[in-house]
């Protein structure tokens, strides 16, 4: 029997749960929250948890700072210096988790806020049908540039947040034995959001979301795999003509219109940043003011259509915005973070949290895949979750 938890440490345990889950649908109450846990323990005393593996991360703000600090610019890095805030739902979240249940209240809270959210974007998406209908425009070219965004800002973070709650809420249907109550809850809820992530166009999430989703198929019941592209094939076939456009374009762009051209030159750029800066990169925010003076000279100079704040991929980005070893060490805590889970797996593959586990396994195969076509950790909506979901695995009770 685990010791009762003190006032405070309830207190930052709600304060902690609903800050993560409020990551689904609203950035500034989840930070107001993680405040309020993080205060909480304090006050209390209650002893401060982290993943096993959090000394990467501690490298990986320490050589971010020391970029910061030798940039051209220091003080235009102090936004990434404050987004440091959000990497304390890690603490937050490992210190007060207790049980399996909390991370199941976790699941089902990203659950709500996810359907909520997803119904919101089907909404845009039926209006934006209807707009471009009513006037004579070609929906995919009016859609790819203005496309579904839920409760957030950017389709992308919508995209990635859509992607977190279908991987959590699969693997708590996959192996968590759920209620009648539970089960009915993610037969309901699952397709919406599935279906509002389909129809975001988000191409590098659908790539990393079925990689995923293969893993938990794949350790579920085997012959399910099959499904995967057989519904792929089918969405395909049956869905409207602009998705079907969407697909295509990975191969057949229209033009400007899709990214692709965009990303071979962000991609080029930073490897060019990388060359000229691999230890501690170009600092803190000195990216986009820094894109025109590394064009590869092959490459014409007139830029693609595009946003150049970031270079859409964690990899190229953290190397030419803080340095090689900064990237590493962020990339060690993953590896090492997936390699005691997966061990874990092995040596109990039917442990009452192999279903947290498994969840844990596939949000974070998810994020680092679609990592690969888009700064996604760059942003706070996407981070907390991804954060939280790492932190609910790795409290030292969550799999009591």
């Amino acid at each position: 029997m685990l010791p009762a938890p003190s006032r405070f440490e309830t207190a930052a345990f709600f304060c902690a749960l609903a800050s993560a889950a409020a990551s689904s649908v609203s950035i500034a109450a989840s930070q107001i929250l993680l405040g309020a846990s993080l205060a909480a323990l304090l006050i209390g005393r209650v002893e401060w948890r982290a993943p096993r593996h959090w000394p990467f991360l501690a490298v990986f703000a320490l050589l971010s700072l020391l970029s910061m600090a030798f940039s051209d610019a220091p003080a235009a890095g102090l936004p990434q210096v404050r987004k440091f805030y959000v990497w304390l739902m890690l603490v937050a979240v490992c210190s007060t988790f207790r049980t399996l249940a909390h991370a199941r209240w976790l699941t089902l809270a990203w659950l709500a806020g996810g359907t909520a959210s997803a119904l919101l974007g089907l909404w845009q998406f039926a209006s934006r049908y209807q707009h471009a209908a009513a006037a004579g425009e070609n929906f995919y070219l009016a859609y790819v540039g203005s496309r579904i965004t839920g409760f957030n800002s950017h389709w992308m973070t919508f995209s990635g947040q859509m992607m977190i709650v279908l991987l959590a809420g699969a693997a708590l249907l996959f192996f968590g034995s759920p209620d009648k109550r539970t089960r009915r809850a993610l037969l309901l809820c699952l397709p919406v959001v599935a279906l509002a992530l389909v129809l975001a166009f988000t191409r590098g999430i659908w790539i990393a979301t079925a990689a995923a989703l293969l893993y938990l198929l794949w350790y579920w019941k085997r012959w399910t795999v099959a499904l995967l592209p057989a519904a792929a094939l089918a969405a395909f076939l049956l869905g409207p003509a602009s998705l079907r456009e969407r697909v295509t374009s990975l191969v057949h762009p229209h033009g400007q219109q899709d990214s692709n051209l965009h990303r071979v030159y962000t991609f080029r750029i930073g490897l060019e940043m990388i060359k000229a800066h691999p230890f501690l990169g170009l600092g803190l925010e000195r990216v986009g003011p820094n894109v025109t003076r590394f064009i590869p000279p092959d490459l014409p100079p007139q830029l693609p259509i595009g946003y150049y704040g970031h270079l859409h991929n964690i990899y190229i980005h953290y190397a030419a915005e803080r340095g090689i070893p900064a990237l590493l060490a962020l990339l060690l805590f993953f590896i090492f973070t997936l390699k005691d889970w997966l061990a874990r797996l092995r040596a109990r593959p039917d442990a009452p949290g192999s279903w947290v586990l498994r969840a844990g396994v596939a949000v974070v195969l998810g994020v680092l895949v679609t990592g690969l076509f888009e700064y996604n950790l760059g942003d706070s909506e996407v981070l907390g979750m991804t954060l939280a979901a790492v932190a609910a695995v790795a409290s030292p009770r969550a799999d009591a």
